[in-house]
């Protein structure tokens, strides 16, 4: 099995993700964020600005 594509380049990026019909820039908004966690293991974190989370909809 192949790794898939990362998107890397910002203009690349929006533009595969305003392609549809009705999205608009803010579609292409970034919404995790990457650091490193406890014994360099990668942790992710959604932005406090991003439309859809991961969860029950009624959880904060």
């Amino acid at each position: 099995m192949t790794e898939p594509k990362r998107i890397t380049d910002p203009a690349e990026r929006e533009a595969q993700l305003t392609t549809a019909p009705d999205a608009v820039p803010e579609d292409a908004n970034e919404r995790i964020e990457l650091s490193e966690g406890t014994d360099g293991a990668t942790r992710v974190d959604w932005t406090d600005d991003a439309a859809v989370r991961p969860g029950p909809a009624d959880q904060d």
